[in-house]
């Protein structure tokens, strides 16, 4: 058995100047070393010539890269028949044009089967979204993906796009998915996607039938009921989920949305690990009682995160919440937060009292204190 030994390189003259045929599993490093569009051309025309390549770990964040830079990147990665890539941009200058470039290269890896790609704070829009998104269709065999676009300029075009591309990779098993957005209230700075580019990305989700790992996180975009609705739908799909982390946090979804959604998740009945986190939503008590209904059919739940905090909820939607977690008797660790709501002593009471029934609990955050707070108007997360 021959044993591939992994080179590190952490400047770009010393990698230059190294045995570029010989390298087969390759970590470059090159944060924050303030690399331009020039240097990561030359990088590029010395990648071309790793013929050799399988596995590539590229670390180009907190630089100054710009589209021209992507590009030249993404055309020198085309000649390498690579297996696992994981390339980190995040914190550059990368529009349309230079992730579109990023697309093209993905679009000739048929034999990837592990992608890791971190572009988020750069400036990338619809056009270089849905250029990801073309290149991505084109990954067949990928079975591991973790793809991060938060904090650029992505509308509901854009998400459509990359969930049209993604509908392809019919072969994941694991995907993380991350298009968050800085959220703000009284300004008037508004986010980007909504119902339809929710609804296009859980078209993505619809396909991905063999997914057993999942992470989305929307966190502080305008999704309503619609959009959650047609998430609830796609994950409806995805029966053989064991792990489910969802993050929809600061976003406007009311009670339809949140029992929709719950629905979906009913048919995941495979699952162990469950995060929902619904903050500073509006789904009040028949949204929380539609997502009761969804714990009392994942019976094999050993870990649920639940954040409800900031959402109308009041007594009725306490108690049904409670009564749903009284069946889940599998669950070992629970972290609920249910903060900041309508709810009163006597109800918040009988929640602990539902819980006693979850004899296995050997794990327990509860939080239900109430908090409120004003700041000039001023509302704003992470």
């Amino acid at each position: 058995m021959i044993i591939q030994q992994i080179k590190h390189y952490n400047g770009l003259q010393e990698f230059l100047s190294s045995s570029l045929l010989s390298h087969q599993i390759l970590h470059i490093d090159f944060n924050g070393n303030q690399i331009c569009d020039q240097d990561v051309s030359g990088l590029g025309c010395a990648l071309a010539n790793c013929i050799n390549l399988s596995n590539l770990t590229l670390n180009l964040c907190f630089n100054q890269i710009g589209d021209e830079g992507a590009l030249g990147l993404g055309y020198a990665l085309v000649s390498i028949n690579l297996s696992n890539l994981t390339l980190d941009l995040r914190y550059n200058q990368i529009g349309d044009k230079g992730a579109s470039g990023l697309g093209f290269a993905l679009a000739n890896y048929i034999n990837l089967s592990n992608l890791t790609l971190n572009l988020s704070y750069n400036q990338i829009g619809d056009e270089g979204a849905s250029g990801l998104g073309s290149g991505l269709a084109k990954c067949i065999n990928l079975s591991n993906l973790t793809l991060n676009l938060s904090y650029n300029k992505i509308c509901d075009e854009g998400a459509l796009g990359l969930g049209s591309g993604l509908a392809k990779c019919i072969n994941l098993l694991n995907l993380t998915l991350e298009l968050r957005h800085k959220w703000f209230v009284c300004f008037g700075f508004c986010n980007l996607i909504s119902d339809k580019g929710a609804s296009g990305l859980g078209f993505a989700l619809v396909n991905c039938i063999n997914l057993s790992n999942l992470t989305l996180n929307l966190n502080g975009n305008q999704i309503g009921d619609k959009g959650a609705s047609g998430l609830g739908y796609a994950l409806a799909n995805c029966i053989n989920l064991s792990n489910l982390a969802l993050n929809l946090r600061g976003n406007k979804i009311d009670a339809i949305g949140a029992s929709d959604l719950g629905s979906g998740l009913a048919n995941c009945i495979n699952l162990s690990y469950l995060t929902v986190k619904l903050r500073f939503n509006q789904i009040g008590n028949k949204g929380v009682s539609g997502l009761g209904f969804v714990l009392t059919k994942c019976i094999n739940l050993s870990n649920l995160t639940l954040n409800l905090r900031y959402n109308k909820i009041g007594d009725e939607g306490a108690s049904s919440l409670g009564f749903a977690l009284s069946k889940c008797i599998n669950l070992s660790n629970l972290t609920l937060n249910l903060r900041d709501n309508q709810i009163c002593d006597k109800y918040a009471s009988g929640l602990g009292y539902d819980l006693a029934n979850c004899i296995n609990l050997s794990n327990l955050t509860l939080k239900l204190w109430q908090k409120q707070f004003i700041y000039f108007g001023l509302l704003y997360f992470q």
